[in-house]
């Protein structure tokens, strides 16, 4: 039995005997057929209170699995009043999200017509004192899988990449590499990247396919050839590295954004992309003379 496998054991019979826990739950990627798992996945365990006040305020409930590296504490004011959540890391490098709900609002959440997307992505009953589970939808994972864009998501999203690749070429010329770095890093590539990868690969297995969070999976599911290309879309902190860089993103986006335009049936703006090539080759040769 594995480290992790041990301090699930712990915290269930730690539950099993405290009477101001009802219920337990296992929930996200241990417990989703779709998702990836290894040493480093979380616990990801649910707990309904009696008492939940004093379990938020009090933490030495939390040193009773081992060792603490690190925590980070939400409160109910983040969650909308539904519940709490508790990340801790412990020494032995097993990492527990603890999510703590009162009875209350459990069963408010439970009874719900649509299932929660984090009951829904996957969850398992570890331990249930009163029954309060019975009414919980079995999962159906669906929020793993890759959903489709409407024309309009596409649409939007190959529109702003090509818009803020214009950004990306001034701040390169300008040498701010600091707001570069957030155009192309967090804009561009979480923004829209991401998920044009995701529905380049959804398209090609049907939509019933899970990619995991962030491109995790994206190896697995693209030619050696395309993942090449995506690759060389990162950067060091050189400008000209930068540079180049942001023409690979160019390519990809026009290779994935065309092939599954084409795919969905959906418009793809050529127009707008030869003007921006020709903007970003113009102020690249003009940084270029300077």
């Amino acid at each position: 039995m594995n480290t992790r496998d041990l301090k699930l054991e712990a915290v269930t019979a730690w539950a099993a005997a405290n009477t101001e826990i009802r219920a337990m739950l296992l929930t996200s990627s241990l417990v989703n057929p779709y998702a990836p798992v290894d040493e480093f996945s979380d616990l990801d365990i649910e707990l309904i209170f009696t008492d939940l006040p004093k379990y938020i305020s009090d933490n030495s409930w939390l040193q009773l699995f081992g060792s603490i590296n690190a925590t980070v504490e939400e409160g109910e004011e983040a969650f909308e009043g539904r519940h709490a959540m508790k990340m801790v890391l412990y020494a032995d490098h097993v990492k527990i999200d603890f999510k703590l709900y009162s009875v209350q609002h459990f069963l408010e959440d439970a009874a719900e017509p649509q299932l929660p997307e984090d009951w829904d992505i996957g969850y398992r009953v570890i331990l249930d004192k009163d029954g309060i589970t019975n009414q919980l939808l079995p999962p159906s994972y669906a929020p793993a899988i890759i959903q489709p864009p409407s024309a309009a998501k596409f649409a939007q999203v190959i529109n702003d990449a090509w818009w803020d690749m214009t950004y990306v070429a001034k701040c390169l010329t300008r040498h701010d590499i600091f707001y570069a770095k957030f155009m192309s890093e967090d804009m561009m590539r979480t923004n829209y990247l991401v998920p044009l990868i995701e529905w380049y690969i959804g398209s090609q297995h049907n939509w019933q396919v899970s990619t995991n969070k962030h491109g995790r999976l994206f190896p697995q599911y693209l030619t050696p050839e395309c993942w090449s290309a995506i690759q060389a879309t990162f950067s060091g902190a050189e400008i000209e590295d930068n540079w180049r860089a942001l023409f690979a993103y160019t390519d990809v986006v026009h290779q994935l954004g065309t092939e599954l335009g084409e795919r969905l049936n959906f418009v793809y703006p050529y127009e707008t992309e030869r003007k921006v090539r020709i903007y970003l080759s113009e102020v690249y040769t003009k940084k270029a003379l300077r």
